[in-house]
């Protein structure tokens, strides 16, 4: 089975399965930040292109805080169900990378560069290991610093090995490793 098939079946069958709590979701988002409950962000897509992501939002526009109901989504990942809508569209995948804003995977150099032909994913190895990253960046003095010199780094190696092991077996151990994370 070819990987775009893959993924658009596995993310037809979710979105199916979800789509009155992301309906509800949504609406308790628009409540709680007090406008469009949907967040759209310009992400690195395969080969360097920039596409919209899709996310629940999570934070008032104003404040910029995150709400009450936007922690407990970001806390259980349901922040990022909308973006099965960007597998069913063409521009992620089930597994691959996750997307990064500019100035990340866009700016890679040499080898590394593979990592660009890859679709950007839902969910990776690399995601799974830093599933706590928002909380471990809030812990460090300089976050940005240490993303950028410990995390960044490691998911590049992560998702290099990715590029050469990937598999549908791979992938398929990937989406059992997260739905475990899940509970």
């Amino acid at each position: 089975m070819s990987k775009r098939l893959f993924d658009l079946l596995f993310s037809s069958v979710i979105l199916l399965f979800l789509i009155g709590f992301l309906l509800v979701f949504y609406i308790l988002a628009s409540i709680q930040s007090k406008s469009n409950g949907l967040y759209l962000q310009q992400r690195i897509g395969q080969f360097g292109n920039p596409f919209t992501i899709f996310k629940l939002k999570s934070m008032h526009d104003k404040s910029q805080k995150v709400t009450p109901f936007g922690a407990w989504m970001r806390k259980h990942k349901i922040d990022e169900l909308p973006q099965f809508f960007n597998v069913l569209i063409g521009n992620m995948s089930i597994v691959g990378p996750r997307p990064d804003v500019a100035g990340y995977y866009d700016t890679l150099e040499g080898e590394n560069r593979k990592i660009l032909q890859l679709k950007p994913g839902i969910t990776s190895e690399a995601s799974l290991k830093y599933k706590e990253e928002d909380e471990l960046l809030a812990r460090k003095e300089n976050p940005k610093e240490y993303n950028d010199t410990i995390i960044f780094p490691d998911k590049v190696k992560m998702n290099l090995d990715y590029f050469y092991r990937q598999s549908f077996w791979l992938d398929i151990t990937i989406i059992w490793r997260t739905i475990q994370h899940l509970k």
